[in-house]
């Protein structure tokens, strides 16, 4: 009986790790992951950054596992030099060099923001979480530059599952992070009632900038309307939260639809690092594994046929050598500031 269950199993398993997980898409993830630290740590002066804790406290607290944070491992003052060197680790992760060499300093320079620094949001946990989760996928990315399309000859299969085991277990944390954000809403008796978002949209400390208040006013002075935002953004985040469960047309809506929904949390609230952050992981969760953005595939071609084989037209490395591809079908992912076609080339 086992033995049945382990070969349905490995069927059930075998076309996810029947072609190699690590394309353009994945790139841009790990981009967003670490532009939006990096926004904050450029915005925010280190004395900001490490304002005092209740109490009077005054970060980092470097006891326990926070002793291994960045900023408790460099001397007590020298929080500005801490600062910069996150700075520049997150400028080499975000160019996309080297993934298997980026990978762990990206989680521990993400672990100790969130460890260290007190002037942080949902989204800098959430990054914290994914750069942990992405290490296998990143120790077993063959590629120089995680720009490059999926790389094929060479990987062992044993690489591939590794990798694809790591993405299955980023899409169960982004499942559970938006299905706990929705049903958590139901006992806060504003959101039940269909009034949070008035409270929210006219918050001074979160609410929207001058430029767009009176029209969030007039638009909160409409309470049909003001429950329709309410309610339907717990909708949305249930049905993100069980999109795996659902036809892929249907995920790729979700896809989109989440998108907006964090594109406009970070107009109307200023919450650019959450944005980035939650993009990412929409993205990682809601795309093909190994799936490659469209533009970046054919520039990278191009480039290649023309720079490293000698102007003959052949690839010149294996990252660009791949398999006879099946039936494609095309879903829509974020790139750069727009949205791109992309290709899926996986199969199942």
């Amino acid at each position: 009986m086992l033995t049945g269950q382990l070969e349905r199993l490995g069927g059930w398993i075998r076309p996810y790790v029947a072609r190699p997980p690590w394309g353009t898409v994945l790139g841009l993830a790990r981009t967003l992951l670490a532009l939006g630290t990096l926004g904050t740590l450029l915005a925010t002066p280190a004395s900001v950054l490490l304002s005092p804790l209740a109490g009077g406290v005054r970060p980092p607290v470097c006891s326990g596992a926070g002793s291994l944070s960045l900023w408790c491992v460099l001397p007590s003052d020298r929080h500005e030099l801490a600062k910069w060197v996150s700075i520049g680790v997150l400028a080499v992760v975000a160019s996309g060099w080297r993934p298997t060499l980026t990978a762990i300093p990206h989680w521990w320079i993400s672990w100790s923001f969130i460890t260290s620094v007190t002037v942080q949001d949902g989204g800098d946990q959430v990054t914290a979480v994914l750069t942990l989760l992405l290490i296998p996928i990143a120790l077993t990315d063959p590629r120089r530059w995680h720009w490059t399309p999926t790389a094929w000859r060479g990987v062992s299969e044993t690489r591939r599952l590794v990798a694809v085991t790591a993405f299955f277990l980023i899409r169960v944390q982004v499942m559970v992070i938006y299905l706990h954000a929705g049903i958590a809403k139901l006992g806060v008796p504003e959101w039940v009632d269909g009034t949070a978002i008035f409270y929210w949209f006219r918050n001074v400390a979160f609410g929207a900038p001058e430029l767009l208040r009176p029209l969030l006013d007039a638009m909160t002075d409409v309470p049909l309307l003001v429950a329709l935002i309410t309610w339907g953004s717990i909708v949305l985040e249930v049905l993100i939260g069980v999109a795996l469960f659902l036809p892929r047309r249907a995920q790729v809506v979700l896809l989109f639809s989440g998108l907006l929904f964090h594109d406009a949390i970070s107009a109307l609230m200023g919450l650019w690092s959450f944005d980035a952050a939650m993009t990412a992981a929409l993205v990682l969760y809601l795309s093909p594994i190994g799936a490659n953005l469209a533009g970046v595939k054919n520039a990278t071609r191009l480039w290649r046929k023309r720079n490293l084989s000698g102007g003959q037209g052949q690839p010149a490395t294996a990252e660009s050598e791949e398999p006879p591809k099946p039936e494609s079908s095309s879903m829509i992912a974020p790139g750069g500031t727009g949205r791109e076609l992309v290709r899926e080339s996986e199969a199942g």
